[in-house]
């Protein structure tokens, strides 16, 4: 159990450390919208895009949003067709980092691609989606 929450930690202690501000410049080629929804409120939602080699270990591209009307949108632009996954934390206190009750479970929500339940650590296989030649659009629900 120590191990599944310290794997758990040091993702996405990672994936948060390396969140950057989104941006509004656009560049042409395919891109990605994905719009995080929570019942939550407060803090911000911090999302990171992978590939199967940088999944759960420093991203290729990470962001920071305000949560309005219980959604935050992000965009990723001119990214490469191929496959791709998704993490999601909702980061109520700001503090950049997962924050975990006394019995070790995640006291932040948080989310992959695809929605999967989980009950454990992500896993590239059920968080991974295909990215065309045309623009996506996709939801994460926390």
């Amino acid at each position: 159990m120590k191990t599944i929450l310290f794997t758990i930690t040091l993702a996405l202690t990672s994936l948060i450390l390396t969140a950057q501000t989104s941006t509004d410049e656009s560049i042409e080629g395919t891109s990605l919208t994905v719009t995080v929804s929570l019942n939550g409120t407060g803090g911000h939602i911090l999302l990171s895009l992978h590939n199967e080699d940088s999944f759960m270990k420093n991203p290729l591209d990470a962001s920071s949003s305000e949560i309005k009307d219980g959604k935050a949108i992000f965009t990723f632009t001119d990214l490469e067709p191929g496959e791709y996954a998704l993490v999601a934390l909702h980061d109520k206190n700001d503090n950049k980092r997962m924050d975990f009750e006394p019995t070790g479970r995640p006291s932040e929500a948080f989310g992959i691609s695809n929605n999967v339940m989980l009950m454990g650590p992500p896993q590239w296989n059920d968080a991974k989606f295909e990215l065309g030649v045309t623009s996506l659009d996709m939801e994460i629900r926390l």
